[in-house]
């Protein structure tokens, strides 16, 4: 188990301007960005015990985070 964020520019460096060109013109794109880091952000919590959460709650919470991922992923490839 990694507590190190998986911020969007962590996990996509080269498309950082196409991120943000999509987030201004597309707002879906945009509600996908603030999901993930939303959920991003409680997987954190969740791995540095900062909040206090079931094996469970953790697994789902890391399955939302990579659903999200695959959608913004998928929208960065057209």
């Amino acid at each position: 188990m990694s507590n190190t964020p998986h911020t969007l520019h962590e996990e996509f460096p080269a498309d950082a301007q196409k991120i943000s060109a999509l987030k201004a013109s597309d707002a879906h794109f945009a509600k996908l960005l603030t999901d993930y880091d939303a959920v991003n952000d409680k997987v954190h919590r969740a791995e540095t015990r900062l909040d206090l959460v079931t094996e469970a709650e953790e697994e789902g919470l890391r399955k939302t985070r990579s659903r999200l991922k695959d959608q913004i992923a998928a929208a960065l490839r057209k």
